[in-house]
């Protein structure tokens, strides 16, 4: 039996998704609670693993039950036993073939940022922040260079351990919503640190302290040295996980704060 299920969480109170020694990321919160349920513990395997600080508004894991429980169980029951800021919203029964992690085509990240004059108060630690007028157009014209298979070495953090910095970034958009950007990734996958990368290079060309093209020289020289320093983790969420079709699952969730392109 395997059950996979997706959560929301506010990634403030947590030192990431991955299991840590003093039990502080996401998986030692959410193994605590599906075993208050299951009777013990046992291993959560998560789509995608967070940094500090960042949230998700759609994560997928799965587990493997040593009783049949009802979904709800799985739902409000685990919810019961959650700390604030984590949610299960859906739980579903998969075949022995599903895995949260290895079955993923495709994962998505969303990035918000405040551009306003004054720093954010109501949202504080919710959204990115970046105090000057930014030029969307040059931004976009920017992001546009990223897209397709490349070697992505320059967005990559050191302590990545991610076998290849060759990733297909299938999309790169941006949108503006009010006082608001929007900055929607999806790719096959991400390197450590790579979204937060990416968006301090664009504020950097927004800003109107490099051109468009020099985000594709940058990409291009695949050197870290050259690209701007990562951006804050605030405005950071996993959006979006793609399965096949034959598993029946959806591809996000609720969005988050409210902020969609659509």
């Amino acid at each position: 039996m395997r059950i996979a299920i997706a959560l929301e969480y506010d990634g403030r109170g947590f030192c990431g998704w991955q299991s840590q020694p003093a039990a502080c990321g996401v998986q030692d919160a959410l193994e605590v609670a599906v075993a208050a349920i299951a009777g013990r513990r046992i291993p959560v395997v998560a789509a995608g693993r967070t940094d500090a600080g960042v949230h998700a508004s759609f994560q997928v894991a799965h587990f493997d039950p040593p009783h049949a429980r009802p979904l709800t169980a799985w739902v409000r029951g685990v919810n019961s036993h959650l700390p604030d800021g984590v949610s299960v919203f859906w739980a579903k029964e998969m075949s022995g073939g599903f895995h949260a992690r290895f079955s993923v085509f495709e994962r998505g990240y969303r990035y918000v940022l405040f551009n306003h004059p004054v720093r954010p108060g109501l949202l504080r630690g919710r959204v990115g922040w970046h105090h000057r007028p930014l030029d969307v157009d040059s931004m976009r014209a920017a992001a546009r260079l990223l897209l397709g298979r490349h070697d992505f070495s320059a967005f990559r953090a050191a302590e990545c351990q991610a076998r290849s910095p060759i990733k297909d970034l299938r999309r790169a958009e941006l949108h503006k919503l009010g006082d608001y950007l929007v900055f929607d990734f999806r790719a096959d996958g991400f390197l450590h640190h790579m979204v937060r990368n990416l968006v301090g290079c664009l504020v950097q060309v927004g800003a109107g302290a490099a051109p468009p093209e020099w985000l594709g020289q940058v990409l291009a020289a695949r050197d870290r040295t050259l690209a701007a320093p990562t951006f804050m983790a605030d405005g950071l969420y996993l959006s979006h996980i793609l399965y096949l079709p034959e598993f029946g699952l959806p591809s996000e969730g609720r969005t988050p704060g409210g902020f969609s392109p659509a």
